[in-house]
């Protein structure tokens, strides 16, 4: 399909509804040289899965709010490189540790200036106050701004920031310092999460005048590469470059998220040129790419892990053996390859192949029917037993269909004489309820929100983590928790890693979870596209991202 039938596309499409709206109103008909003019060269169309409920970053816990306000919008203290998870300078441009590890000193740079938007223009550029803005709002319950728009700090919570952090200073204009009440290894990864985004103090202080708090949630003002221009929910969002970005203004000059929930028009309109990229591909759409010269696929691991949980607080799940006894009964491997289509690997340990400290010398749980049974009848249960497994339907990079994954797992334990009952929740609901514990079992995944294996380890299995309900397994072993904790007042990452293949080894003995899969994140991506780099940790940033000139794209594909 050559360029200029895909523009004529447009005029029909989604593209040309956004584009019209938000860059220019195309006078006459939808004229090739127009669209190319006003909008193909310097727009960047993303088929994005899903509406942000809010545009703050310190509240959502979506992966679309976060796509849709941080990574855009925002900026932290500190930041991964692209592509990567190794830590690099942002806001601050150095940072110093004092020797206990309880005292991170940040130097701001004095050259960031912030967004403006319809209601307001910064007079001054970032400095300490906003630093301390930031995390007060959501540290502080009587702050002023801590329960605007009636949400919850959910990640700075979850993280543990609020018994973590003991003061944060400003020193001068351009210098803070977190004091911390212990030594915390993972800390600067954890600044540079999404939900620690730096926010404007003014414009806070200005819609305090003006009686508008709220507006902080939907009229974001950052000091990332775009601003927010318009939204409209479940249809699209519309950015413009910021032109004082910091880092220098990017190229592209207007970004659009597409929104479009259902993968198969996100599909069809990838292929169609309606998007420049498209979010989260079903491994059935990866196969059918090969007529599509005009689209390339961007994959790479993923720092992500699916698995079903069980929890360990209802019998007979309290029972290693029945644990184990459930992980031998699933074949593992067809799940593989009816559900994931050859796009993920087999899961043995709770984290990733790709993070450090991995132990490689771990086996996994062999598909074994015969086994499993005799494992019941040694835990008691010779005639076996009846339990649930919940999902839910929506579709996630990490578990493609975890309907049918249940369906799958549910024939398998037949075999052993276990009856298993589906049950489906929308999402909201599913967590809300396997968080306060009512399921016997449920399949869910994670995605590592930063390079550092506690994320996994104490996010997920930690005794601390089955309070909120994080830790669905609600298994709390005191070997394994104690280790955890010792690895997060060491420094040293080698003597880390130690600790957390012991932590593995625990694991594996005691089965809180069947380990499922480590999937890989893909993107399809217009081959006009370049620079966009896939995030281990999930999620996507259009800073740095290139559109080709059109006029050579054409000529390509002529």
């Amino acid at each position: 399909m050559s360029l200029k039938t895909i523009m004529q596309t447009y005029c029909n499409s989604i593209y040309r509804i956004i584009i019209t709206s938000a860059l220019v109103v195309l006078t006459g008909s939808c004229s090739y040289d127009d669209v190319e003019k006003k909008a193909k060269s310097s727009t960047l169309v993303y088929c994005s899965e899903g509406s942000p409920d809010s545009f703050d970053p310190h509240t959502v816990t979506f992966g679309t709010a976060f796509d849709a306000s941080a990574r855009q919008i925002y900026n932290r203290l500190v930041e991964f490189a692209p592509g990567t998870v190794e830590l690099t300078p942002s806001l601050a441009e150095r940072w110093t540790i004092n020797s206990t590890g309880t005292q991170y000193t940040f130097f701001l740079r004095k050259d960031v200036q912030f967004q403006s938007n319809e209601l307001f223009t910064p007079t001054r550029n970032l400095n300490a106050d906003d630093v301390l803005f930031s995390f007060a709002r959501q540290s502080d319950p009587e702050h002023s701004y801590h329960r605007v728009g009636k949400r919850d700090f959910s990640y700075f919570n979850f993280q543990g920031l609020h018994s973590l952090i003991k003061d944060v200073v400003k020193i001068n204009s351009h210098t803070v310092q977190f004091k911390l009440t212990r030594p915390y290894s993972p800390f600067l990864s954890v600044l540079a999460m999404e939900f620690t985004s730096i926010m404007s103090a003014e414009y806070a202080e200005f819609l305090a005048s003006v009686d508008k708090k709220t507006l902080i949630n939907q009229k974001p003002i950052g000091t990332g590469p775009f601003r927010l221009v318009r939204y409209q929910a479940d249809a699209y969002i519309r950015y413009a470059r910021h032109n004082n970005y910091w880092k220098g203004a990017e190229s592209i000059e207007n970004l659009v998220f597409a929104i479009t929930p259902d993968p198969s028009l996100r599909f069809a309109r990838v292929t169609a040129g309606e998007c420049d990229v498209m979010s989260n591909p079903l491994p059935i759409h990866l196969q059918a790419l090969r007529e599509q010269s005009h689209l390339k696929i961007l994959s790479q691991r993923g720092l992500n892990i699916a698995y079903w949980s069980f929890n360990t607080r209802k019998p007979p799940l309290d029972n290693p053996l029945v644990r184990q006894a459930l992980n031998h009964a699933v074949n593992r491997q067809a799940i593989l390859d009816a559900v994931y289509y050859g796009s993920a690997e087999l899961a043995v340990n709770p984290i990733p192949p790709d993070m450090w400290s991995y132990d490689k010398s771990i086996e996994k749980y062999e598909y074994n029917p015969q086994l499993a049974r005799n494992l019941l009848y040694r835990a008691g249960y010779p005639q076996g037993f009846s339990i649930d497994i919940w999902a839910f339907p929506e579709q996630r990079s990490y578990n493609p269909d975890a309907t049918k994954t249940a369906e799958l797992i549910q024939q398998d334990l037949r075999q052993i004489g276990v009856n298993a009952k589906i049950i489906t929740y929308e999402v909201g609901a599913f967590l809300q309820k396997v968080k306060a514990g009512e399921h016997q079992t449920a399949i869910q995944g994670w995605i590592a929100d930063n390079g550092d294996p506690d994320n996994f380890f104490a996010s997920l299995l930690s005794c601390d983590a089955t309070i909120p309900g994080q830790n669905s397994a609600f298994w709390c072993n005191e070997e394994f928790d104690a280790i955890i904790k010792d690895a997060q007042k060491i420094s040293d990452q080698q003597h880390r890693a130690k600790l957390y293949q012991r932590a593995q080894e625990i694991f594996k003995e005691q089965a809180p979870w069947l380990t499922i899969a480590h999937t890989k994140q893909n993107l399809i991506v217009n081959e006009r596209v370049h620079n966009l780099l896939l995030s281990p940790s999930g999620g996507i940033f259009f800073s740095g991202v290139m559109l080709e000139n059109t006029e050579q794209v054409e000529q390509s594909n002529d």
